[in-house]
């Protein structure tokens, strides 16, 4: 199989710097490598989606020159075949029904990586399935281990690192670690290249691929952009990408990258000129990275 890539990000708001260098590197990653890139919009939890912010990230993706392979994927048409694969997991005992609330689960105190360890309260209850809750996955005792291009080796210990992790929400929406091991394989992606916030989330990712006899594709995790020592992000009011100034955009991004910059121009030539060029090598080698003058011609001048 040749390489496929993808790049997937949510309609919670229009595209910003730190999305860019996302989009960036997993494009050359693909194109320099004579592969697809895919785009899918990750709507699954659609109570935060906001109106108008799909068609925005496909017009600015379409003005900085980022072409995509074939149609786009949306999560929000793919409830079937999550609705499928939770099917398996349960059939063979690797999730139940939870009924514990935040508020208990935040009582038994045990922080782990990503906030509250789940303590299986529920694990061995059996609990039928008029019992209002959510399904979560029972994670395995064994140390859940990757490689990662940039970040080089990442394990954790699911059972006391994480506990066993929401697969349904309470709401009835699968959730995101579920939704992406199922579209990533149905794909076909072998290359998953994307922003180091979400590397934490990959051994359970790796989990659930072992657990569903999913293949597991190369990981390739890319500094997250920071301002102020705070991540980018919309929730940060991060703001939007201006397609008016592609070029400028593209030069802030690969430098953020490490890579070298192709002379300015339209933003396909650049493209083109930074694939040939592309070297994952030269990527930083940290979870983040603040933004500096050198980055920081895709944002106005008051940043």
């Amino acid at each position: 199989m040749g390489y496929v890539g993808r790049f997937a990000p949510s309609p919670t708001g229009p595209l910003h710097f730190g999305s860019l260098v996302a989009a960036v590197a997993s494009w050359l990653d693909a194109r320099a490598a004579g592969g697809a890139w895919h785009l899918r919009i990750e709507d699954v939890d659609a109570p935060r989606t906001v109106a108008g912010a799909e068609d925005a990230i496909l017009r600015t993706l379409e003005a900085l020159g980022l072409e995509w392979d074939g149609p786009v994927v949306r999560q929000r048409d793919r409830g079937a075949r999550y609705a499928e694969a939770l099917g398996r997991l349960r059939a063979a005992g690797l999730a139940y029904r939870c009924r514990c609330s935040r508020r208990e689960i935040a009582d038994s105190g045990l922080h782990g990586i990503d906030g509250i360890v789940y303590p299986g309260t529920c694990r061995d209850l059996a609990l039928p399935e008029d019992v209002p809750g959510a399904i979560r996955f029972r994670v395995p005792a064994a140390e859940v281990a990757l490689v990662d291009r940039v970040q080089d080796r990442v394990s954790q210990h699911l059972a006391s690192d994480v506990g066993d992790f929401v697969v349904l929400r309470r709401d009835g929406l699968f959730a995101y670690q579920l939704a992406v091991v199922v579209d990533d394989a149905d794909l076909g992606v072998t290359d998953v290249v994307r922003g180091a916030d979400l590397l934490d989330s990959t051994p359970r990712q790796v989990a659930l691929q072992r657990a569903l006899g999913l293949p597991t594709p190369r990981y390739l995790h890319v500094p997250v952009a920071t301002h102020g020592g705070e991540k980018l992000s919309k929730q940060t009011l991060a703001p939007a990408l201006d397609a008016r100034a592609a070029s400028a955009a593209l030069a802030g991004a690969l430098a953020f990258l490490g890579q070298e910059a192709p002379e300015p121009g339209p933003p396909a030539a650049m493209l083109a000129a930074a694939r040939d060029r592309w070297d994952a090598g030269r990527i930083p080698r940290a979870r983040s990275r603040e933004i500096t003058n050198r980055h920081g011609t895709a944002y106005p001048r008051d940043l």
